[in-house]
């Protein structure tokens, strides 16, 4: 094999490598944004069920609920 072919053959897999990396970076970027969306949604929740709890205590911290 000649020394350009070989160039070129290389310059092709570095293209591609390139690439490939682009397209794993733009699917990590949207993984993350996805990720931090669930991340506030959760504690978003987790705000909401603090609230409610406190406004409707129905048990006691002792007494057992009724399927016990």
């Amino acid at each position: 094999m000649s020394l350009e072919a070989r160039v070129t053959d290389l310059e092709s897999r570095l293209a591609f490598q390139d690439d490939t990396i682009q397209a794993l970076n733009d699917v990590l970027v949207a993984q993350q944004r996805a990720l931090d969306r669930l991340q506030q949604q959760f504690a978003a929740m987790l705000k909401r069920q603090e609230e409610m709890g406190s406004q409707f205590e129905i048990f006691g911290e002792d007494e057992p609920p009724p399927h016990y």
